[in-house]
């Protein structure tokens, strides 16, 4: 660990100027007194140097050559008093403003808060939104410090965040008991490509669970280049259910627009092979407890706790209401998309196959 400095208390020095303008001992004798180093009493005395005359000009003496009494005829001299208040002005100049102190930009970000707007996304839209004002940033770690400061937590700023936690947490993982699911691909076999995300029709699949005593849930699907999820009500948690949702889900895509999905490890995935053989699809199996390798999926399964919180029952939650809420989070702009919405860029690379296919078409009529 580094050494540790302190600045002089009032308490030392009035001891200075006592030792210094009564006794005279010298800076050496001074600094050990006050227990201090010699360099430290040295700068003290520099900077602590007055004269009468730097109050007030109407001290300085007509004549100061003829007049050899009072402290300002005798040169300069040390007051302690006068030291500490230019050592508080100097650490209040010191100070550079707090970034939040601005009134503006505080009711920007307040305001983009309570809309469900994300640290990242505020700060990447006010980039965007004032470019010519430097006064309106706020970086996004700077931000969540701001959340979680003690002087905002009467505000309870971070129920307006995704998981909206009392504390900012580091993910652990634990032991898996084993293998569950029949014809099992782990998430080692998938295609490197699929993790880069530059390839289109990866999904992530994932089941967000009601409170009971209803058994509904949701099915959730989230391309993982776009972003955009998909999600169907479905009575149970059972695997015949799921299965059925997904094939809804997926069939009226376009084959290239539906490659592969990979699942946890829930039991609910154990008839993936139906919807496999159904579709043309591949399914692969995250490591257990690694939820980090299908992070899209728990992100938008986030966003939709935002609507329906844990401990929701959704019993009276219909089809359409959930497509109301797929709907608003597949049209807010993300930082990872350049700061598009999930729609805009699946509709981007659903006209890219578009095009593709019919280029493919018209080359082969050609050739015919």
């Amino acid at each position: 660990m580094g050494q540790q400095y302190s600045h002089l208390s009032s308490e030392e020095r009035i001891l200075i100027e006592k030792l210094h303008c009564e006794q005279h001992p010298g800076i050496r004798r001074t600094a050990e007194r006050i227990g201090r180093d010699k360099s430290t009493v040295s700068r003290e005395l520099r900077r602590g140097l007055w004269f009468a005359s730097n109050e007030n000009g109407s001290y300085r003496p007509y004549r100061p050559k003829r007049l050899k009494t009072g402290p300002w005829t005798s040169g300069p001299f040390y007051s302690a008093l006068a030291a500490q208040r230019k050592a508080d002005l100097r650490r209040r100049e010191s100070r550079k403003p707090r970034r939040m102190d601005s009134g503006p930009l505080r009711a920007w970000v307040l305001d983009s808060l309570r809309r469900g707007w994300s640290p990242e996304l505020i700060e990447g839209r006010l980039k965007a939104q004032c470019a010519g004002d430097p006064s309106m940033r706020i970086s996004h770690e700077c931000l969540y410090q701001w959340i979680y400061a003690k002087p905002q937590r009467a505000l309870d700023l971070r129920q307006y965040l995704a998981r909206g936690r009392k504390r900012r947490t580091r993910k652990k993982g634990r032991k898996a008991k084993g293998p569950r699911i029949p014809m099992r691909v782990p998430i080692a076999d998938r295609p490197e490509a699929v993790g880069s995300r530059k390839g289109f029709g990866h999904f992530e699949s994932d089941t967000v669970v009601g409170a009971a005593p209803s058994r509904r849930c949701v099915n959730t699907q989230v391309e993982r280049r776009s972003r955009r999820l998909f999600a169907r009500l479905v009575d149970d948690k059972s695997a015949s259910a799921t299965a059925r949702a997904e094939y809804e889900i997926f069939k009226d895509m376009p084959p290239a627009a539906r490659v592969d999905r990979t699942w946890d490890n829930g039991t609910e995935a154990s008839l993936h092979m139906l919807v496999d053989e159904a579709l043309g699809m591949l399914t692969y199996f995250a490591d257990p407890y690694s939820s980090w390798q299908r992070g899209s999926n728990e992100n938008r399964n986030g966003r939709i706790r935002r609507y329906l919180p844990k401990g929701t029952s959704f019993e009276d939650l219909t089809q359409d209401e959930l497509d109301a809420i797929v709907g608003e989070i597949n049209d807010t702009p993300m930082k990872l998309l350049g700061y598009k919405t999930p729609n805009e860029v699946w509709d981007e690379e659903m006209a890219k196959l578009q095009s593709k296919a019919t280029n493919t078409k018209t080359g082969v009529a050609l050739t015919n």
